[in-house]
């Protein structure tokens, strides 16, 4: 029943609709739940301030083995490797509206086949009988190969479930930007969390360390994504002292790193 409703919309003249100058490129095609599994690992990292374009955006490289993912909103970085791909093969690293590419991973089926169509300022990605086509942000990325430590020396692994719900129980007293204390030592971790005038919260997770006693800060939701999207069971956080930046990875999925900068703490 509904015979009585009016609705009016506002339309966009024709000649303002936006226009895409069209993609001639042969297409290059990618199994669509691996593309899926490495959006997911990399967009959370993107950053969501419009004021830095360039952040916003995931950044696309050939390698040698294959292609590249990588995003970071200047607090934390996510990595993922596509070992095998030909996607980007001979092309000019390019650098697609992480927000696109959410959308896109939303428009994939598992057992399909997504195929990637290059221009010089647009992209575009097919799917079934589905094409998306985004403008490439223009700009250099950051040169986040000189972010990545080579070697740290600190080096504690953890079941990555265990540790990740012990994140969730402990966050919930890092109110107000509180950060989340690592305690990390021969007994193992200890997580931290204190906001003045609400409480505190100790939690001790079992875990195999080995390096100098070391106390760290961590953003306490950077460091629950990053558990959350990290493959494999067990994760490692290798990290040089209270100020450098750490690393989450998984000694199963090599093809996949995520950085943390850590939170000063007095």
């Amino acid at each position: 029943m509904a015979g009585r409703s009016e609705f009016a919309l506002r339309t966009i003249p024709s000649d303002e609709y936006p226009l895409f100058e069209g993609i001639n490129s042969d297409p290059v095609t990618v199994d669509a739940s691996l593309l899926v599994s490495a959006l997911e690992q990399v967009t959370p990292a993107a950053s969501s301030d419009d004021s830095r374009p360039i952040l916003t955006g995931v950044y696309m490289v050939a390698e040698e083995t294959g292609f590249r993912l990588v995003a970071t909103d200047s607090y934390r970085l996510a990595v993922r490797d596509m070992p095998g791909s030909s996607l980007l093969a001979g092309q000019p690293p390019i650098l697609v509206p992480s927000r696109a590419l959410t959308e896109l991973a939303r428009l994939l089926e598992k057992d399909s086949e997504v195929s990637l169509y290059l221009g010089e300022k647009e992209a575009s990605f097919e799917v079934n009988n589905i094409r998306m086509t985004t403008r490439l942000i223009e700009g250099e990325f950051p040169d986040y190969k000189r972010l990545v430590p080579d070697d740290n020396p600190n080096k504690l692994t953890a079941n990555r479930a265990e540790l990740r719900d012990a994140v969730k129980r402990v966050r919930l007293l890092a109110q107000e930007a509180t950060p989340i204390r690592l305690e990390m030592g021969m007994n193992g971790l200890q997580l931290i969390a204190k906001t003045q005038d609400i409480g505190e919260a100790h939690e001790t997770v079992d875990a195999n360390y080995n390096g100098d006693d070391l106390t760290i800060a961590f953003n306490a939701e950077y460091l629950l994504k990053g558990l959350e999207i990290a493959p494999g069971d067990d994760i490692t956080l290798e990290t040089r002292d209270n100020q450098k930046p750490a690393v989450l990875k998984s000694d199963e999925h090599p093809e996949f790193l995520y950085l943390l900068m850590p939170v000063r703490i007095s």
